[in-house]
């Protein structure tokens, strides 16, 4: 085989002494536009997994990069003039051209021809080569030549960054939190050696121009940062190569490969910086694409079987590092954060690391959290709680109301069950505010009959020990469906009742046609809520969730996907908002106890509302008297594209809770203890609602 790499990064290198070592008789050619000591960035960090791929995938070169290690276990977070330090993290550091004078060297003993400052502008200039590896990165030729086959998407993040080395000597990995009055800054610093670090300052782009950073030279950014960041400097001097002001993108590729040509680390796919992770997966790119020509004769099944093996992982490494980039750009919204649950939302804010598994590395830490989460849930003095549960067993008081615990239950019919389990919020299933308004036949009604069933229902749970909330609501044209024991959103077929909705739009292509509303319905209906929230104070209740969501009634007012009206009740949100205000208005009038809104946190569906939606929804009921929102997905039209990932729904909480400013409840498939209590640890919400089997 005749192998042309381009690119001389540790991707290409690696791959080059590899492929060098599998078949010593295979011409490696490794071509790289730069000289051999040039190099761009300073430390690279590995994981203790991706040191044990390399130990077992080259033994000689992982010896000599292991003596040059500089490791560490802890992390640094300065936020509001303290530090939080948590231990248990390892971390194994060094410097970038270090490990590229390694490589280099072990690909020269083994053979491999490296042409260093020699530039390809053309692939053609190695057509002869049987394969053609791309390691020169996200902006290189090979990714460009080739673009229509890879299907690229790029998608750049709004803050600013620039990449400076420092000669102060760190002992963690650094986090540093800084506002001054240009904006919010921040840095991610670690070592790689005894005196060096690398210093990675970022900010949002109007603190940037505030600053004049956009205009500003190398040596006047270094100046303007070692100002800024002087105490946790000290003495230490910032060093700049080619250090320049940009975003970063994350690349992803529907391929990898086309035809003889395959792309390794940056040219096929980038993370972003705060997970530290662009090394190790070039290097266990170029593991992976050995192993797969070492096991197929033929080249396609080759590629084609290293595709299919690094991409769901590497996919993974981009959700996770799409989760930590989006907390860095958004990290003003947790300014108001005591520093230890800032400093636990920080440290899990990408998911992989856990309420568990932070106990397991720092179990001092996480009893900290645990103590101030129980002193200001039970509002007792900072540092009187010593020993306390985790936070799903603190309570949660929404004014007159305890809640015994952050655990909610939504039970449907198995009301009691949950209480017995020990819920601290039991939600009813949907009760109509009126005949017309049920799902299906065998939706309760809150009429006299049934508020008799609920008032001993309510006592019951009671005595369990949980509170207990009415879900009450309007299916509109999610109504005269069957039971959804026949399947879901199916009409049915006789004995159906007449529908209303703000548009007359069906929800699915069966289902019938819907009445749009008039005035005259629309106030009749505010009535209907307000008479309906009374006999469920009548019955005990200990709160009122009014649903707005799930494409229900009020639901489809707030959509523009299913509010086409052009009267005071349609076009931009604030009059899409008029109907459910009203609503709210009315109910709050005759509720004195909590008062929760469910509401549908995203369509999922292109024009539909979205999360920045959604935030302002919030803010507007917030105004309107809601104690709570409990922020749902999707199902507002049938044919919305659902996204039921893990945790799916807790990045809504999140943002209304700490954008809007309003307590809420997380939900989409939490099912363990484990992910209830990262989330509440992290304020990423007030309650959680778990997931029953």
């Amino acid at each position: 085989m005749r192998y042309a790499v381009i690119g001389g990064g540790p991707a290409g290198l690696y791959f080059a002494l590899l492929a060098k070592k599998a078949d010593p008789g295979d011409e490696v050619r490794v071509i790289e536009r730069n000289p051999p000591d040039a190099t761009f960035g300073w430390g690279v960090v590995f994981s203790e997994e991706t040191l044990g791929a390399l130990r077992d995938a080259d033994y000689e070169s992982y010896t000599e990069i292991g003596e040059s290690f500089a490791r560490w276990n802890a992390i640094d977070i300065f936020y509001r003039d303290t530090r939080i330090r948590s231990r248990g993290h390892v971390f194994t550091g060094i410097s970038r051209k270090v490990l590229l004078n390694i490589l280099q060297r072990r690909c020269r003993a083994l053979g491999v021809q490296i042409e260093f400052e020699r530039e390809i502008r053309d692939l053609r200039e190695v057509e002869a080569a049987d394969l053609i590896i791309g390691a020169d990165g996200i902006n290189g030729l090979v990714r460009r030549t080739y673009a229509e086959s890879f299907k690229p998407h790029i998608a750049v993040h709004p803050t600013k960054f620039v990449w400076f080395g420092g000669d102060v000597a760190l002992d963690a990995f650094t986090f540093i939190f800084r506002r001054n009055d240009d904006g919010l800054f921040q840095v991610h610093a670690y070592p790689f050696d005894a005196h060096t670090c690398t210093f990675i300052v970022e900010c949002p782009e109007d603190a940037w121009r505030r600053a004049g950073l956009e205009s500003a030279s190398e040596a006047e950014s270094i100046a303007y940062c070692e100002r800024l960041f002087q105490p946790e400097l000290r003495a230490g001097r910032l060093m700049s190569n080619r250090s320049l002001w940009i975003n970063f993108a994350t690349l992803r590729q529907e391929s990898w490969h086309h035809g003889n040509v395959v792309l390794l680390g940056d040219a096929a796919h980038t993370a972003h910086f705060s997970i530290g992770s662009g090394t190790k997966l070039a290097m266990e790119d170029s593991i992976a694409l050995v192993d797969a020509l070492r096991r197929h004769h033929d080249l396609e099944a080759a590629l084609n079987d290293y595709e299919m093996e690094r991409q769901p992982i590497v996919e993974r490494f981009q959700e996770a590092a799409l989760e930590s980039s989006s907390y860095f750009e958004h990290v003003a919204r947790y300014a108001q954060f005591d520093p230890r649950q800032f400093a636990f939302n920080l440290l899990t804010r990408s998911r992989r690391i856990t309420y568990i598994n932070l106990t397991q590395r720092d179990p001092e830490l996480v009893r900290t959290v645990d103590s101030w989460f129980a002193a200001a849930a039970t509002g007792s003095p900072d540092g009187a709680v010593r020993l306390s549960p985790p936070p799903m067993f603190a309570p949660f008081r929404i004014g007159a109301l305890t809640i015994p615990n952050r655990v909610v239950v939504a039970a449907g019919p198995d009301l009691e069950t949950a209480a017995r389990l020990g819920a601290g919020l039991v939600i009813t299933d949907f009760v109509a505010v009126t005949d017309d308004g049920r799902i299906t036949p065998e939706t309760l009604v809150i009429d006299r009959p049934t508020q008799e069933r609920l008032k001993s229902l309510v006592q019951r749970i009671q005595q369990a020990g949980s509170r207990v909330a009415l879900q009450l609501g309007h299916a509109g044209r999610r109504g005269s469906m069957r039971p959804r024991a026949q399947g879901v959103d199916r009409p049915l077929r006789q004995g159906g009742w007449r529908l209303m909705a703000a548009s007359p739009i069906a929800y699915t292509p069966h289902a019938p046609l819907p009445k749009e509303m008039t005035g005259r319905d629309v106030a009749h209906l505010v009535k209907v809520f307000a008479t309906a929230a009374q006999a469920a104070a009548g019955c005990g209740f200990d709160a009122l969730e009014l649903n707005f969501a799930h494409g229900y009634l009020v639901a489809g007012f707030i959509s523009p996907l299913t509010n086409r009206r052009d009267d005071a009740y349609g076009g931009p949100l604030e009059n899409r908002m008029r109907f459910p205000l009203e609503v709210l208005d009315a109910v709050r009038a005759v509720w004195e106890r909590p008062l929760l809104v469910r509401i549908s946190a995203s369509d999922w569906l292109p024009g539909g509302l979205d999360l920045d939606d959604a935030v302002q929804v919030a803010a507007m009921l917030k105004a309107h008297g809601a104690d709570l929102v409990h922020p749902v997905m999707g199902q507002t039209v049938w044919e919305s594209r659902p996204d039921y990932r893990r945790l799916f729904g807790v990045p809504a909480s999140d943002r209304i809770r700490n954008e809007a400013g309003i307590p809420t409840i997380a939900s989409g498939n939490i099912t363990t203890a484990d992910d209830v209590n990262t989330i509440l640890a992290a304020g990423r919400a007030d309650l959680c609602r778990l997931e029953m089997s």
